[in-house]
């Protein structure tokens, strides 16, 4: 049986024929553990004489045997990521000594720990809240640098110290009308529904302005799902190769070339696309083809932003009028491909289809042409003109979404209640609705199975 506070270990580096390999163990018996199968180079140390934060240099032995020549650095609790006494072994990083490693540690007393238990216990022990835990996997899993700064910065408290503070204010108020109802010869609440509508209405604008940054934290951290659409021969996959800057797609003057999606990450000036090269789109009689053609619509559905291709040296045809139906719906921007074979081009034909509001580019894939505007486009269209690295942060996790939702839900009902003059008793239900909204961000509010389905997300020693 599990308990929740064994001593643990895990590997917590990638296990292959390294220069290191790291074992992690965390725990009331990590000292033991150590004193055990641990003889240091200098004898003024060992049988429980581990100084915190120093590295001692010696040998893992196992009844006398030794396994390995290495060095360990001792945490000792408070004062570790665990909160617990934490041991590191850090060993020569072959896949077997590794593995030999954690089964002696596991042998003396140790279990092996679940995905993300250490992160678990430092939430657990107080160390960070759930929200900080939580940025920890998407520091690991940064692809981009405004991605792990944001990171950083919630790691750091900066979205918990906003949530805290809020959840302080609200609690305040909640205690204040308990108090009046409870005494008012001596707490008056004449007055006090207009005070608190003056302070309902800021807490609204900051849940608000931390939901409007969602959708640019989620492209920064997930990528932005971009699908390269046109008929059969109109530069997409030379667009594709143009942004990747390799020969990665097939190209060739023979239509119907591409009959699979083809998927590929990039970033471009900081913005992480993800991007789907699909197959023409077009009325065909050929199985395969027509296979590609019905995923590249399937493609366009979950797409965040459609890149339509056209080809300037054909003008739009009736392929291309089918291409606008699919896609108008979506956000997307029209690339006029193949300028270097024509300049000019009736724009005034595609005013027909495309609305105002969407971009319309002269690029030419070929010789690299019009690439600076399309990259100032992309940051108008899914980041407001830019990617602001100086702002405090960017709401990246659909579960505080749903929560910062919520809360606001409960706030607005608060605000309804003061403007139809309801009495105050209302307004202490919809603020502690609020109020356990925000907890289930900093994990105050939280059941037990939700937990443990966050951390078993981790990877295994962190």
């Amino acid at each position: 049986m599990v308990r929740e506070f064994d001593t643990i270990a895990a590997i917590a580096t990638p296990v292959s024929n390294a220069g290191i390999g790291k074992i992690r163990v965390s725990g009331e018996e990590a000292l033991r553990i150590l004193d055990e199968i641990f003889r240091p180079h200098n004898p003024a140390y060992g049988q429980g004489n581990w100084p915190g934060y120093k590295i001692f240099y010696g040998n893992i032995v196992d009844d006398g045997d030794v396994v390995d020549e290495c060095i360990v650095l001792v945490m000792r609790a408070p004062h570790s990521y665990t909160r617990e006494d934490v041991v590191e072994f850090d060993c020569h990083g072959g896949v077997h000594l590794v593995y030999r490693v954690l089964s002696l540690v596991l042998r003396h007393g140790a279990r092996a720990a679940e995905p993300g238990e250490f992160t678990k216990r430092a939430f657990l022990n107080g160390r960070i809240d759930l929200s900080q835990a939580e940025a920890v996997m998407d520091l690991i899993e940064s692809r981009n640098e405004a991605s792990r700064r944001n990171s950083i910065r919630q790691i750091k408290g900066g979205l918990s110290e906003k949530i805290t503070a809020l959840r302080k204010e609200i609690i305040y108020q909640i205690a204040y009308i308990e108090s009046a109802l409870d005494d008012p010869e001596h707490i008056s609440l004449e007055g006090y529904p207009e005070d608190l509508y003056g302070r309902v209405l800021p807490w609204i604008s900051t849940v608000e302005k931390m939901l409007s940054s969602y959708d640019d934290g989620r492209f920064l951290t997930e990528g932005i799902r971009t699908c390269i659409v046109g008929r059969p021969n109109a530069g997409k996959s030379s667009f594709l190769n143009l942004l990747l800057g390799e020969e990665r797609a097939i190209v060739t003057d023979v239509a119907g070339t591409t009959r699979d999606t083809l998927e590929e990450c990039v970033t471009i000036e900081g913005i992480p696309l993800n991007i789907i090269d699909t197959a023409g789109i077009r009325q065909t009689e050929d199985k395969v083809e027509k296979i590609g053609v019905e995923k590249a619509r399937k493609e366009i559905e979950s797409a965040d932003l459609v890149l339509c291709i056209l080809d300037m040296a054909e003008g739009i045809s009736q392929e291309d009028i089918h291409i606008f139906d699919e896609i108008k719906e979506k956000k997307k921007m029209i690339l006029l491909n193949k300028s270097d074979l024509r300049e000019d081009f009736p724009m005034e034909e595609l005013e027909a289809y495309i609305d105002e509001d969407t971009p319309c580019l002269t690029i030419s894939a070929k010789y690299n042409q019009g690439m600076d505007l399309f990259t100032k486009e992309l940051k108008k269209m899914m980041f407001h003109g830019t990617i602001d690295e100086a702002q405090d942060l960017y709401l990246t996790n659909a579960r505080h979404k749903k929560a910062l939702e919520d809360t606001r839900d409960s706030l607005d009902m608060v605000k309804r209640s003061i403007e139809d003059g309801m009495p105050e008793d209302f307004f202490t239900i919809d603020l502690m609705n609020a109020y356990e909204s925000l907890g289930f961000i900093v994990g105050e509010s939280l059941e037990e199975d939700l937990v443990n389905e966050i951390f078993s997300r981790f990877c295994t020693g962190k």
